[in-house]
C-alpha cells in the first residue's frame, strides 16, 4: 500500500485549517514539500481545493494528531487499511483506440495486410484494436469504404508503438516464414531514385560543349525565321 494518503493536497488543506501541526509534520504525512504546505497556509496554493478529512476516511486518528501537536518532532503514521482489494488482472483483448483515431483503423489494417502478410488476425487486432470481421472485409475488398482506403502506417497514425509493431512482426515471421519469403520475392514498385543515387559522382554528367552547341543552333534558327518574316512583309 502507498505510504501517502489519498488526495494529499486536499488532506494538507484540512490539516492546515483544523490542526496546529507544523508544516514539516503535514508535509511529511502528505508527502509534499514543506514549502508547498506553507503556500497552502498562505493561500498561494491549492486555491479552490476543499479540505479532505483523513479521520473520517480511516487514514488518521485523533490520537495520532494529538501526539503530533504535543511533540513537533513526532511524525504522523498513516493507518493501514484493513480492507484488502484483490489485485487487478491485466485486461486481455483488443487494444483500446481513441474515438478520434478509429476512422484511421481501416487504413492501418490495409497497410498491415499488404506489408506484413505474416501477421495473424489476432496480432492485427492487438495492434490496432479491431475485429476479425473488419480484417476479413479489408482482405476481401468487401469493406464498405474499400475504394477510398489508403494504406497508412499504424505507428504514424498513433495506433500502436514501433516497439509493439516490431515485436508482432518478429513473432509472426517465426510462426509463418513462408509469408516473409513470398513478400521478399514480390517485385518492388518503381519509385523515385534516392538522393544518394542522383547525387553520386558520375551520375548524370552533362556534356557542356554539346549543350552550348544546341543553344547556338536554336538562336540561328530563330534568326533565320525572323529574316524570312521580314522578306515576306516587304513583298
Amino acid at each position: 500500500m502507498s505510504n501517502a494518503p489519498l488526495m494529499p493536497k486536499a488532506t494538507a488543506v484540512w490539516l492546515v485549517e483544523n490542526t496546529s501541526l507544523s508544516f514539516a509534520q503535514i508535509a511529511d504525512f502528505c508527502k509534499l514539500h514543506e514549502l508547498e504546505v506553507k503556500a497552502v497556509a498562505d493561500g498561494d496554493a491549492a486555491q479552490g481545493i476543499r479540505g479532505h478529512d483523513p479521520i473520517t476516511n480511516g487514514q488518521l486518528t485523533r490520537e495520532e494528531i494529538e501526539k503530533g501537536q504535543k511533540n513537533g518532532d513526532y511524525r504522523l503514521q498513516l493507518l493501514v487499511s484493513k480492507v484488502r482489494l484483490p489485485p487487478v488482472k491485466p485486461r486481455k483483448g483488443p487494444r483500446y483506440t481513441p474515438v478520434s483515431r478509429r476512422q484511421d483503423r481501416p487504413n492501418a489494417i490495409l497497410w498491415l495486410v499488404r506489408n506484413h502478410p505474416e501477421l495473424k488476425d489476432s496480432q492485427v487486432m492487438r495492434l490496432v484494436g479491431t475485429t476479425k470481421t473488419t480484417i476479413a472485409a479489408i482482405r476481401d475488398r468487401t469493406h464498405w469504404n474499400a475504394q477510398n482506403l489508403t494504406p497508412m502506417d499504424p505507428v504514424t497514425l498513433g495506433l500502436c508503438s514501433q516497439i509493439d509493431l516490431d515485436f508482432e512482426v518478429s513473432k509472426g515471421a517465426k510462426a509463418n516464414p513462408d509469408a516473409v519469403i513470398r513478400r521478399e520475392e514480390e517485385p518492388e514498385e518503381q519509385t523515385l531514385l534516392s538522393a544518394e543515387e542522383t547525387t553520386r559522382e558520375g551520375a548524370g554528367d552533362l556534356d557542356v560543349e554539346s549543350v552550348f552547341a544546341k543553344l547556338k543552333q536554336l538562336k540561328r534558327d530563330e534568326t533565320d525565321e525572323d529574316d524570312d518574316d521580314d522578306h515576306r512583309g516587304r513583298r
